[in-house]
């Protein structure tokens, strides 16, 4: 479900940016969706790559490489699966069941997907050092949420630990 709910998250942030013309509203508003997949206690795959290795060198008992190893692996495939199915119907969603043109939303994803995967192809090995370099910081800020909200022991310091982190992220 985390998969599932950070994708619905992302069409919300994009359709208040489309409906507004502020996308610095949709990125203020984007948090919701992560703050609640982390309040209900899914498992995000950018958080489990941080903690999992934490429990490991803090030698929590029954914590092994291996075992980080097989959650990477069901927490990418949920996920992963989550985050597709959510597109498909969000794909039907923005076009009537394929029956119509996309709506400016959708477009509004084609679009940015575009740019954000064939938009540094002309830059070749810099093109991918640039994705790679994006995706770190990504996975910082959104690794900071993480933490932040476990540092707290109540729901308002854990929303506020995770929203600024979050913000950024989007």
């Amino acid at each position: 479900m985390a998969g599932a709910t950070l994708a619905l998250a992302a069409a919300f942030a994009v359709t208040i940016n489309v409906q507004t013309g502020e996308p610095l509203a949709g990125a203020i508003l984007f948090p919701v969706g992560f703050c609640l997949l982390y309040l209900l206690g899914y498992d995000l795959l950018t958080g489990v790559f941080v903690l999992c290795p934490l429990a490991v060198w803090a030698k929590r008992p029954g914590c092994t490489w291996g075992g980080v190893l097989r959650n990477w692996g069901l927490v990418f495939t949920g996920n992963f699966a989550g985050a597709l199915t959510t597109a498909v119907m969000m794909a039907i969603y923005w076009t009537y069941g394929f029956a119509a043109e996309t709506n400016p939303v959708g477009m509004k994803f084609a679009t940015m997907g575009e740019a954000r995967t064939v938009g540094y192809a002309a830059y070749g090995a810099a093109g991918w050092l640039t994705i790679f370099v994006r995706a770190m910081l990504c996975n910082w800020m959104v690794s900071t949420g993480v933490v932040g909200a476990a540092m707290s022991s109540s729901v308002t310091g854990k929303v506020v630990a995770m929203w600024m982190p979050i913000m950024l992220f989007f």
